[in-house]
């Protein structure tokens, strides 16, 4: 089987490769770039585990392939933090108890920050929308669901914050 090249951004950082046309993107992402972050769980995009940014909109990764990432770019957990300092949702869902077995966290923390991208202060119904494909076995989703509300808080905190040490 003859290898597509192709050339996207992952994490800010410019990616050339060659993939077999049929690979997913999922399996991209773990075997080839080594970012384990994203978790394949169903294969059949039911779970949500395996959630990425794929230019800023959540989508399942492993419902696409590798080749169809070509010129786009795709934001995976490990992109979200800043350094060592984790992004707000991942302390969010640290302090408000919204992960157990943390097999699904990325996926719902990928999942929210494209909600939050969209809607800063979404309700819980709104929430529980956006998180309706990524299911958990643990949680019982109340708390995930508490976690992305105190998520979107500490991100205003952290932008208000950030505006005022521009202003002065």
């Amino acid at each position: 089987m003859s290898l597509s090249k192709i050339k996207l951004r992952i994490n800010g950082k410019e990616i050339e490769a060659e993939v077999e046309p049929r690979k997913l993107l999922v399996h991209f992402l773990r075997e080839d770039m080594g970012l384990t972050g994203t978790h394949v769980g169903c294969d059949t995009s039911n779970c949500g585990a395996c959630t990425v940014l794929l230019d800023g909109r959540a989508v399942k990764s492993c419902t696409m392939l590798a080749v169809q990432a070509d010129g786009r770019e795709v934001t995976t957990i490990e992109g979200i933090s800043s350094g060592d300092d984790m992004h707000p949702l991942q302390k969010a869902f640290i302090e408000k108890h919204g992960l157990q077995c943390g097999y699904c966290t990325s996926g719902m923390i990928l999942t929210s920050f494209w909600l939050l991208s969209k809607n800063n202060n979404p309700t819980e119904e709104e929430i529980r929308k956006a998180i309706s494909g990524n299911l958990c076995r643990c949680t019982g989703y109340q708390s995930i669901v508490e976690s992305i509300k105190y998520g979107a808080q500490l991100m205003k905190e952290e932008e208000k914050g950030e505006q005022e040490i521009r202003v002065r």
